[in-house]
């Protein structure tokens, strides 16, 4: 008698984020054996990759800021490499050396009730700049050119700890399963009926975060920013957590960016930086991409989304 495939599934607290890995088989041992693969390799990343690290590479890169370059891993150069020409693409939107925001100067919660002011703003970000990231490629050196500078991968990291972990379970043998990075998805396969996944688009105005939509999909990865988790109410309008890094201040005017693309760590590294540029910039860069779509809620339940993709108007609760 053959054992129908099932979904078997593992939730851990990896990368300070809940991942949830789901793998389909109709073997449980195996399965399980796939999984501990797969948290084995996020964790290898994050050790990597962590700023609450003193021996991590991040970490002593941004300890001699200013000071020398620092040699890392083939695999830390490339994702810093790949991170720059990020920021390249979105004119600063991306910006890896985010790190160096001075968060003493302000503190973002709903208690808020004013912005900062201009000076302070702008003392915010006065080491946040991309192109002060110098790369040797013969030697695989990074060297930050201001003392204070630092690098992190919050923008990124878990995009690519996802990607990952799929190449790993695919190597494997997985050949359907989903890695769901603190609710940023990376399918592939099928479904054990042989339907693709399902994944729903959650309704930012909602507590619950119910869906609005749903999209049937296939080794594609979905993630989303919004400013429905953390924000605050400033003179009756909604301000995101999220800060651009090109002006100190928080953005406004975006409830949620939902990208979808072929590859977890992209779809992570764009879903911040359209909400940074706005509808029409943003929209605008992501039309100009091949295979990457979007779906955009602003501020008033407009609903917009790139050329490629038709998701239906929904009836937004308010």
């Amino acid at each position: 008698m053959t054992v129908p495939p099932l979904i078997h599934k593992r939730v851990q607290r990896l990368m300070g984020n809940r991942f949830e890995l789901s793998v389909v088989s109709p073997d449980a041992g195996w399965a399980n054996e796939r999984l501990d693969e797969a948290v084995a390799e996020i964790s290898r990343i994050e050790r990597l990759l962590t700023t609450y690290s003193n021996d991590s590479q991040t970490n002593q890169i941004n300890a001699n800021a200013g000071i020398q370059p620092i040699q890392v891993d083939p695999e830390v150069f490339a994702l810093i490499e790949r991170s720059l020409r990020l920021s390249t693409l979105t004119q600063g939107a991306f910006d890896i050396t985010f790190g160096s925001i001075d968060k003493r100067l302000w503190n973002f919660d709903t208690t808020m009730t004013a912005l900062p002011d201009p000076k302070t703003a702008r003392n915010m970000i006065k080491l946040i700049n991309y192109k002060n990231v110098v790369l040797n490629n013969e030697q695989h050196t990074v060297f930050l050119k201001e003392k204070g500078m630092r690098i992190g991968f919050g923008g990124i990291g878990k995009g690519y700890a996802a990607e990952q972990a799929k190449r790993v379970l695919r190597e494997h043998g997985v050949e359907s399963g989903i890695v769901n990075a603190a609710g940023d998805l990376n399918t592939w396969g099928t479904q054990p009926t042989g339907k693709p996944w399902t994944i729903g688009i959650a309704d930012p105005n909602l507590s619950t975060h119910e869906a609005f939509s749903y999209l049937a999909i296939s080794d594609m990865a979905i993630a989303t920013s919004g400013n429905y988790e953390k924000y605050a109410i400033i003179n009756g309008r909604r301000y995101s957590h999220t800060i651009d890094p090109k002006t100190g201040y928080p953005v406004s005017g975006i409830k949620s960016v939902t990208i979808i693309a072929p590859n977890a760590e992209l779809a992570d590294a764009l879903a911040t930086p359209v909400m940074v540029m706005g509808v029409r910039v943003g929209l605008n860069l992501i039309n100009q991409m091949r295979n990457i779509a979007c779906i955009i809620i602003d501020d008033k339940n407009s609903l917009f989304t790139s050329a490629n993709i038709n998701v239906k108007s929904p009836a937004l609760a308010c």
